[in-house]
């Protein structure tokens, strides 16, 4: 299962949520990213509870107040085996 990190400071601000967006969208069941920023990603949780509802859990690994850690997994489909 892999994990990969992205360092959301570094990708530019129009362009963020998108590349979180695809990067989480490429990923297979049982995968993660963790997402590492200078802020609480409140708002981008938000988006994912919104559009991707059910198909991740999320996990603070660590809670400011200078870094914010968030690892989302992304969820096998509902009566999937993981083999497909």
């Amino acid at each position: 299962m892999r994990e990969i990190v992205i360092e959301a400071n570094t990708i530019p601000a129009p362009e963020r949520h998108n590349f979180i967006f695809s990067t989480f969208d490429s990923l297979e069941a049982g995968d993660s990213i963790i997402i590492s920023n200078t802020h609480d990603p409140k708002p981008l949780l938000n988006q994912f509870n919104e559009n991707r509802t059910s198909q991740y859990t999320s996990e603070y690994l660590l809670s400011g107040p200078t870094e914010w850690r968030v690892k989302l997994t992304k969820k096998l489909k509902e009566g999937c085996c993981g083999c497909c």
